[in-house]
């Protein structure tokens, strides 16, 4: 089955002056000389991402897009007119948003946060700002401590409302974010709690998995400081969140946790790593 707007592995059908056919259900679809791969014969098997063109027609490339169809991107207009505005998203061609589907007008060199679709009039792929309606925590399809793919959506008075797996929205609390967040930033999450239809969510990983990733960021931090680091749990949270990107509570984890597999000692002054003694 041909998928427009996703990735589709096909057969190379025949060679042509200007690139070569590959098999479709009901017709065969160009991709083009620049896009065809160094060595390719009759028969090989490509995967390539497939669109229209200006002209409506099915066409593939082996470009790689900043997203598919059903993602939720952050994407730069390029260029704008009453009709609507056009995206880059690492195509030659570029994408389509209609003025009807734009939030506020959107002006050249700026960067939105848009769901990809194909539109239902015309089977062509198109973007959109209006979100929300793609969006629903109705029928949850997560479940607590489940790892999650988050889209930072909008900052509220308590955090950032982040998009999960491009279907449902949840919470960053403040109290749980350690680092700069942009709109459109991309990252992994877990589902830290769910209260009916109320999701809260976490960056990284609950629990004590989150504790070995931070303690691979402090066992880091220490070899590039010749094994001292002068920080210990009498540290200020402001100083422990400045240095480390981590709340106290996490860094306290952590460092008795290095401390009972003897990878650190305690100092008066500090925690040092155990082979440096």
């Amino acid at each position: 089955m041909i998928k427009v707007g996703e990735y589709n592995l096909l057969r190379v059908k025949k060679e042509a002056d200007f690139g070569v056919y590959l098999e479709g259900i009901d017709q065969e679809i160009l991709l083009p000389t620049r896009f065809v791969p160094k060595g390719t014969q009759i028969g090989d098997e490509l995967e390539v991402f497939l669109y229209h063109d200006s002209e409506n027609r099915l066409i593939a490339t082996t470009q790689r897009p900043f997203g598919i169809v059903g993602d939720i991107v952050l994407l730069k207009a390029v260029s704008v007119t009453k009709q609507g505005a056009f995206l880059d998203w690492g195509l030659m061609k570029d994408l389509f948003v209609a003025t009807s589907q734009q939030l506020t007008r959107m002006a050249p060199g700026q960067e939105y946060l848009v769901k990809i679709y194909i539109d239902e009039q015309t089977g062509r792929l198109a973007a959109t700002e209006k979100i929300d309606r793609f969006l629903s925590n109705e029928n949850l399809t997560v479940q607590e401590k489940e790892a999650v793919d988050l889209v930072i959506y909008r900052r509220t008075d308590i955090g950032y409302v982040a998009i999960i797996n491009n279907q449902h929205t949840g919470i960053l609390h403040h109290n749980e974010i350690f680092r700069p967040l942009e709109i459109g930033d991309k990252m992994k999450g877990f589902v830290r709690q769910i209260k009916e239809d109320k999701i809260d969510l976490i960056i990284g990983k609950p629990g004590f998995g989150r504790v070995e990733d931070e303690a691979e960021k402090i066992m880091r931090l220490l070899e590039e400081n010749n094994g001292y680091l002068p920080y210990h749990d009498k540290s200020t949270p402001e100083e422990i969140q400045e240095f480390f990107g981590m709340s106290k509570k996490t860094f306290k984890m952590t460092i008795g946790n290095l401390y009972k597999q003897r990878k650190i000692t305690f100092t008066q002054t500090g925690i040092k790593a155990e082979e440096s003694l």
